[in-house]
């Protein structure tokens, strides 16, 4: 360590541009990382936070509730299964909600109307405001995202292309469902909005979009042999089905995949530049006695503080970054994320010097002595 110090003091320019380039790296990779975990939660959300085990949906409807449709009468079975400590029904459609008595459609909010049982383990938690009741069923819980939109406690809303009308009472935070804010009514209400137009429920009895369990060691399998017509999955599964949420989880990965090949790709390039360059000096140190060990670890050290310090700037630039960013941009740190990633970097900038420590144990000190440069 105490070599790799004295050399990182000398070669003070150089060691620099290695390092500003490496922060510009990290920066990106959190910055990247920020941003998909901004974009899945602001896709669901109310999914990721519900207090589901598993979900059933129609079978053949690819864990997609808007293709989903079953009967409500399916809970009474379901309690009875082994295992299921809870079951409360759901529905979802995208709406959009109209400021006032406005007409313009710069004056419309699209939502999500989330159907739930008022008083089941799937309504969350208000901040503000009272809760869902069964007795009145326009007045809704609402994410705290449309208090930017101009919505408050105690506003009507009608809904665009409806005559139904939906008063707030209540607020609740972080749930967003496709991008939009959602919209949590109780789901008899939600069945009037959805079902509006003859036949659209499809003769079915009590319709909702997916049943949501609770319980621990529920047999899927078991469950879909004795309810024909039913596909159960679990939540994470569920949350793999809504539309686009793996296409763009998928391509933030890929980008992050790209930037770290590239980045321990630069890296590596660097670092073996360098020692082609001290090819005499390592010559000599192992004529005088210096093992492969020592000067190995001599570079390991360099790269070990270099990738540490610039990963630290990278990360305070990420969090200043995330200051300042406009309060619509869907960017969400998650210090789990953040340290994973600090990890996965430091791993790649280590693995990328053992180029040069490969390099380094087939100097031979005899022709490196002799190399005039």
């Amino acid at each position: 360590m105490f070599l790799a110090l004295r050399e990182l003091k000398h070669n003070k320019t150089r060691f620099l541009m290695i390092a500003i380039i490496f922060v510009l790296i990290s920066w990106l990779v959190f910055i990247l990382s920020g941003l998909g975990n901004g974009l899945s939660t602001l896709a669901a959300s109310t999914f990721k936070n519900m207090k589901a085990d598993y979900v059933v949906f129609e079978q053949g409807s690819k864990a997609s509730m808007s293709k989903s449709l079953l009967s409500n009468e399916l809970t009474v079975r379901l309690k009875e299964i082994p295992n299921v400590n809870a079951v409360s029904s759901m529905g979802t459609i995208m709406a959009s909600a109209i400021k006032g008595n406005s007409k313009l459609s710069e004056d419309k909010v699209d939502i999500a109307i989330i159907g739930i049982e008022p008083g089941s383990f799937l309504e969350p938690v208000t901040i503000e405001g009272s809760r869902l009741t069964s007795d009145s069923l326009t007045k809704v819980i609402v994410n705290d995202t449309m208090k930017d939109e101009g919505f408050k406690l105690g506003d009507t809303f009608q809904l665009d292309g409806s005559t139904e009308s939906l008063t707030i009472v209540g607020f609740v935070k972080d749930q967003t469902y496709n991008h939009v804010a959602a919209v949590f009514t109780p789901i008899a209400e939600w069945r009037k909005i959805a079902f509006a137009a003859p036949g659209s429920d499809k003769g079915v009895t009590i319709p909702v979009n997916a049943i949501m369990l609770q319980g621990n060691d529920i047999d899927p399998t078991a469950i879909n042999e004795q309810l024909s017509g039913t596909n159960i999955v679990t939540r994470a599964a569920a949350v793999q089905g809504m539309p686009g949420y793996k296409e763009e989880n998928g391509t933030i990965m890929m980008m992050l995949a790209f930037l770290l090949a590239i980045s321990a790709f630069v890296l590596g390039v660097f670092f073996y530049v360098f020692t082609m360059q001290k090819t005499n000096q390592f010559g000599i140190m192992k004529a005088i006695g210096a093992k492969n060990g020592f000067l190995g670890k001599a570079v390991v050290s360099q790269v070990f503080v270099l990738s540490l310090s610039s990963i630290i700037v990278g990360i305070i630039l990420t969090y200043g970054t995330a200051a300042i960013m406009p309060k619509g941009m869907p960017f969400m740190l998650d210090t789990k994320l953040v340290f994973t990633y600090s990890i996965v970097l430091l791993v790649i900038s280590l693995l990328s010097s053992l180029v040069s420590v490969r390099k380094i144990s087939k100097i031979d000190p005899l022709q490196a002595l002799g190399r005039v440069e």
